[in-house]
């Protein structure tokens, strides 16, 4: 087996980033990346498997960890008795909207690629899996303290999907 030569891997992962940020992963070319990077295709599929596997080492720890972040925070939240719950909430989800901006904006170039160059990899459906756990923690709410619409009628989970995907969606 070669030995694998030092600093290979970050300078894989730089010109990477650039090449999913100019053209997404579909588009993106192993050769180029390869290319800029003063290494083979060959170093590439070694130590990453090939070019999912390198758009995985770049977004995956950022995306496990934001997701991580947002959970942390609905548990929190949803942690505290529900007759508090109501008027705790414009609080909580400042704090929450502050903590996951500031994670964000320390990782953006890794966001702009898990966000708009994501097609065709297991991380294309990132922003459906944040609305789904978003709606499922609304839900909870919302049951917690007896929110109900019109008529007592209480509102459904593919309205408050429809909502918070038009949340996110804004958000990123």
């Amino acid at each position: 087996m070669a030995k694998q030569v030092e600093g290979i891997s970050e300078k894989v992962e730089l010109c990477a980033k650039k090449e999913f940020l100019e053209k997404g992963y579909v588009d993106a070319s192993l050769r180029t990346i390869a290319a800029e990077a003063g290494t083979t295709t060959g170093t590439i599929y070694s130590r990453y498997g090939g070019k999912e596997g390198l758009f995985s080492a770049i977004v995956e720890p950022v995306a496990k960890e934001f997701t991580g972040i947002f959970i942390g925070v609905q548990e929190k939240f949803h942690a505290i008795e529900s007759d508090r719950q109501a008027v705790s909430l414009d609080d909580y989800a400042e704090d929450g909207m502050k903590q996951l901006v500031k994670y964000m904006y320390a990782h953006l170039e890794e966001f702009q690629i898990l966000v708009k160059s994501s097609y065709g990899t297991r991380f294309q459906d990132f922003v459906e899996h944040l609305v789904e756990l978003e709606t499922d923690y609304t839900y909870k709410f919302m049951e917690a303290i007896g929110l109900r619409f019109k008529d007592g009628k209480p509102l459904t989970k593919n309205f408050m999907h429809i909502m918070n995907k038009a949340l996110f969606e804004s958000f990123f």
